[in-house]
């Protein structure tokens, strides 16, 4: 009876024995990936609540999954800049409110590092930016739908494809769309040391629009209107000097009055571009950097048939997101931008490890330079 039982048991053992084998074989042709996954660090930058992004943004290192389902790429971020829709969706005043916990950043370049087995239109090595707003750019790596890319031209500098998506496509379409221009037209825009004001600022240059760009004061006033004349632009003033009598003679002396102003600051800022404007003017509104309304005089508005608009680059992307002018308005920005005729604005390059250092110097007034969030360390 011990002799059967003991035979049983041996049976028992020989047959685990085999199935172990069989499983440990079975792991290493196979890889094992349900006990042995690759995986990668990635730095992300996540918040749990809204409020000042200096007390809510936090910093957490966690595993990425090397392997992607078969519609999928797994991204390398390389740069993404601290901008203000940034500041604004993680203090919660942007229209835009993500579910949260969320990741930080909705512009940044990344590079494709693996891919599904069903991804045809990009291949590994190729440079993407995020479709859409929300993506959460300000992470190392990050696996993404192929519909929620774009894939951009890879000879052209890191730094251009982070900081091309938002600013230079919100001058771009400002130019195009809202005013018919032709070489010689004057617009007017405050704002204009902004990164958007510089994006117009170049591009009018290249189509042949001359420009009065309007300016906060400030101590290094002179090294601002120099740098600005650099790149293209036509009158460089300040706000103050708007509310002065020497305004009428400078606008008397324009070949014609500005048909287009581009308005980023709101309040009695906005009121003296209205008074610039020609009769039938347009003027487009895309920011409020001074967290005041547009005031609006009730005669400018009656007597001169002033045009008031709005843009936001989240909305048209949405409009136009099979639309092949998208795709041709990169292609020209690519282009500008191979050129040396559209340069990415001053930046300060930060390893996303300070990123509270960057945001701190975002959120200062009178800022000269943007902040650069650099993912790959060997670009810093």
């Amino acid at each position: 009876m011990a002799a059967s039982r003991h035979l049983h048991l041996t049976r028992i053992s020989t047959t685990l024995f085999r199935n172990i084998s069989v499983i440990r074989s079975n792991c290493k042709s196979v890889t094992c990936r349900n006990y042995h996954r690759t995986v990668t660090k990635s730095t992300e930058i996540t918040y749990r609540k809204y409020g000042d992004p200096r007390q809510v943004l936090e910093s957490n290192t966690v595993d990425v999954s090397n392997s992607v389902q078969p519609n999928e790429v797994l991204v390398k971020m390389l740069m993404a800049p601290v901008n203000p829709s940034d500041i604004n969706m993680v203090e919660g005043t942007y229209f835009i409110r993500p579910s949260l916990p969320a990741f930080v950043g909705n512009e940044g370049v990344g590079e494709v590092v693996n891919k599904g087995s069903d991804v045809s239109a990009l291949e590994i090595g190729d440079r993407v930016i995020p479709r859409d707003s929300g993506f959460g750019t300000w992470r190392s790596y990050a696996v993404s739908r192929v519909s929620d890319l774009m894939k951009i031209a890879k000879d052209i500098q890191p730094l251009a494809g982070a900081t091309i998506s938002v600013n230079p496509c919100s001058a771009y379409r400002m130019l195009k769309d809202y005013v018919t221009l032709q070489p010689g037209d004057y617009i007017i825009q405050n704002g204009a040391n902004s990164s958007v004001g510089q994006c117009v600022i170049q591009l009018a240059r290249q189509w042949g629009i001359k420009t009065i760009n309007i300016v906060r004061n400030r101590t290094e006033i002179e090294d601002l209107k120099t740098y600005l004349k650099s790149i293209g632009a036509d009158h460089v003033i300040t706000e103050e000097f708007c509310r002065t009598p020497e305004m009428k003679p400078l606008l008397k002396s324009l070949r014609n009055a500005p048909k287009l102003a581009l308005n980023c600051v709101g309040g009695k800022s906005s009121t003296e571009l209205l008074r610039c404007l020609a009769p039938g003017g347009t003027m487009v509104t895309y920011g409020g950097m001074s967290k005041q309304p547009v005031i609006i005089p009730t005669g400018t508005l009656i007597f001169k048939e002033i045009r008031l608009v709005g843009y936001w680059n989240t909305q048209w992307n949405k409009n136009n997101v099979d639309n092949a002018e998208r795709n041709n308005m990169f292609l020209d920005l690519c282009d500008l931008i191979r050129s040396n005729k559209l340069l990415p604005p001053k930046c300060q390059f930060v390893p996303i490890s300070q990123f509270q250092k960057a945001v701190t110097t975002a959120m200062e007034g009178f800022k000269s330079e943007k902040q650069i969030l650099v993912m790959d360390e060997s670009l810093l």
